[in-house]
C-alpha cells in the first residue's frame, strides 16, 4: 500500500473473507516497533497495522510536534490526523478488512491520535484504546463530531503521571461520555507508562469487542 507513513504490517494467523484490524500509533520518541511488545493475542485474530509518526524526534520519531505538553501545533496536528484517516480507508479497501471490526490503538502521542480518529471517524471506529493520553481543547472546540453512539473507548491512566496529568484523561472521559460513547475508564498505581496490569486489561478489552 502506498503511503506517507512507514508502517509494519502483520497479517492475522486466523484467516476470513474479511478480518478485523487494529491500528497502532506510539507514543513520543519512539516508532512502529514498540506497541507490537504489548498487544499480546490481538495479532492472531487482527491484521495490524503499526504506524511511525512522520516527524523526527530522537531517539524515535512523533506524530506531531508542540508548544508545550498538552498543546500540539494545530496545523501540523490537523495535517497528520487527516492522512491518518485516510490511510485507515485505503486499508480497509485494499486489504479488505472488515469495516465494522476497526480498532485503534495508543500509547501518549497516540493515544491523542487515537481518540481524535474518534472525534473524526465516529462509529467507523468499533473501538479505541487510549492509553496514558488526552483529547486537546481544540479538537473537543472546533472538530465536527461524528456519531459515537456505537463506538468503545477504553481510557487508562497512571495515578502518578506528572508528564500528562490524570485529570487530562478524566475530561476526556467526560467529553466522550457527553457525546454518546461507551467508556470503560481505568486508574493504575504507576507513572507515566503501561503496567502489566494495564496491558492485560487492554488486550481483553480489544479481544472483546471481536
Amino acid at each position: 500500500m502506498q503511503s506517507v507513513f512507514t508502517f509494519k504490517h502483520i497479517e492475522p494467523k486466523v484467516e476470513s473473507k474479511q478480518s478485523p484490524a487494529i491500528f497502532l500509533f506510539h507514543g513520543l520518541g519512539s516508532d512502529e516497533e514498540d506497541l507490537l511488545q504489548i498487544i499480546g493475542g490481538i495479532q492472531e485474530v487482527c491484521h495490524v497495522f503499526s504506524l511511525r509518526g512522520p516527524i523526527t524526534h530522537d531517539p524515535g520519531y512523533a506524530f506531531y510536534t508542540f508548544e508545550e505538553e498538552g498543546k500540539p501545533v494545530q496545523e501540523i496536528f490537523d495535517k497528520v490526523v487527516a492522512v491518518t484517516k485516510d490511510f485507515i480507508l485505503q486499508a480497509i479497501d485494499e486489504y479488505q478488512l472488515d469495516p465494522e471490526k476497526i480498532f485503534v490503538a495508543g500509547f501518549n502521542q497516540g493515544a491523542v491520535i487515537a481518540q481524535t480518529l474518534c472525534v473524526a471517524m465516529g462509529n467507523r471506529i468499533k473501538a479505541c484504546a487510549a492509553l496514558s493520553g488526552y483529547l486537546p481543547d481544540f479538537v473537543k472546540d472546533q472538530y465536527y463530531k461524528q456519531n459515537m453512539t456505537e463506538t468503545k473507548i477504553f481510557i487508562s491512566h497512571g495515578e502518578y503521571d506528572y508528564d500528562y496529568p490524570i485529570v487530562w484523561s478524566e475530561k476526556s472521559k467526560a467529553f466522550f461520555e457527553e457525546y454518546g460513547a461507551k467508556v470503560v475508564y481505568k486508574t493504575y498505581p504507576v507513572g507515566h507508562g503501561v503496567s502489566p496490569e494495564n496491558m492485560n486489561d487492554f488486550i481483553h478489552f480489544i479481544l472483546e469487542q471481536i
